[in-house]
């Protein structure tokens, strides 16, 4: 750290408008610099807690009509907003980056650090999917597909404005090398291990996320509609009502709850159900540190996290008869807290701080050098 506190660092990232997991990189990168303004397109100070002592530097876009609750309306600008992004008099600049802030136009004396959680998911592989799921009107699904054509465009190039990549997990890792051709070093998110415990079970499966399309969270209640078992879904999204209508009294919906409340429901649960594939999860790395084990889908970056029949079990596709055959299995086995416990301190934020300083030390070094 000590080659690092005469460099004057900023903190980009695409937005601060809801809480997920690449918010929770940002705060704790936001810890390990705390001097280091945040640059982003838009803040909700509503959605996004935590950030009271930092300085956020918003854009244009921040108060423009809807902006802080529907960002994506907005992602055909985005491009422009990080390429007028002012971060010259900055030695270093870290970007968190799964959209466009990686875009920063930088001159030669500041290296850029990109913490990468995704290439842009809409743009390439999942583009597909991400129109004919994504809750929007048919006519903004016509007018923003051509959009994406440049969109993909823009971000393969502007990938080759950063100097470093970080992937999140080692299965973005390979997609940063598919699609921007660029070597990368793995650096998982992480959680503080200290905040969970773990509990006596109680008689209920337990899945928490956004309820949006690509979560899966449809997936969950037609699969125990079916089997009858008893499952609290914590989380809000635009599909909440049309689940909530279409659920059985098996499954209990609970929207948003506070943090005690959701450590102490993580404690309790006899397993978390996590169908969707995701670059890396923070979720069950909060169940795990609860001593829970996870049922999840065996693609992504569940794979690195969720050890099959020891920390939970995975199944191999997303569809009724592949979850339910694994709650079966789950049924079967029998899980040891003290082994899913230490699954989940590989993933504790001391850990992170140590690599991610190292790493970041390490180029400023070279950097320097290269001068």
């Amino acid at each position: 750290m000590k080659t690092l506190k005469k460099a004057k660092i900023a903190i980009v990232c695409d937005w601060l408008t809801v809480q997920g997991g690449a918010e929770k990189v940002i705060l704790g990168l936001h810890q390990l610099f705390p001097n280091a303004p945040i640059y982003t397109s838009i803040y909700n100070p509503q959605k996004v807690k935590n950030f009271d002592k930092a300085i956020v530097h918003t854009s244009f876009l921040q108060n423009l009509p809807l902006a802080k609750t529907h960002h994506q309306f907005y992602l055909p600008f985005m491009p422009r907003v990080f390429e007028n992004l002012d971060l010259n008099d900055y030695d270093i600049v870290i970007s968190s980056s799964h959209s466009c802030a990686k875009g920063l136009i930088l001159n030669p004396n500041t290296l850029h650090i990109c913490y990468c959680h995704s290439p842009m998911r809409y743009a390439w592989e999942n583009h597909q999917q991400y129109f004919k799921e994504y809750s929007m009107s048919k006519i903004l699904k016509l007018i923003a597909k051509p959009l994406i054509h440049k969109i993909r465009i823009w971000d393969r190039l502007s990938a080759d404005r950063v100097d470093h990549f970080i992937a999140n997990s080692k299965y973005i890792q390979k997609r940063i090398q598919k699609f921007y051709r660029r070597e990368s070093k793995v650096i998982y998110p992480f959680i503080n291990t200290k905040n969970f415990y773990s509990k006596e079970k109680k008689d209920y499966f337990l899945a928490v996320g956004r309820l949006t399309a690509y979560k899966k969270f449809d997936l969950i209640v037609e699969t125990f509609n079916q089997n009858k078992l008893p499952i609290k879904i914590i989380g809000t999204g635009n599909q909440f009502e049309q689940l909530k209508r279409k659920a059985n009294s098996n499954i209990e919906f609970l929207g948003f709850v506070p943090d005690d409340q959701l450590k102490l429901l993580y404690s309790e649960a006899k397993a978390l159900i996590f169908p969707q594939k995701e670059d890396f999860g923070i979720i069950p790395i909060e169940t795990m540190a609860s001593g829970t084990p996870v049922i999840a889908y065996g693609q992504g970056g569940a794979l690195e996290t969720v050890i099959d029949n020891q920390t939970g079990v995975l199944f191999d596709k997303q569809d009724i008869q592949s979850l339910n055959e694994a709650i079966e299995k789950f049924l079967t086995l029998s899980f040891e807290t003290e082994i899913i416990q230490k699954q989940a301190e590989k993933f504790n934020v001391n850990i992170f701080n140590q690599q991610f300083i190292n790493f970041i030390e390490q180029k400023w070094q070279q950097f320097q050098k290269a001068l």
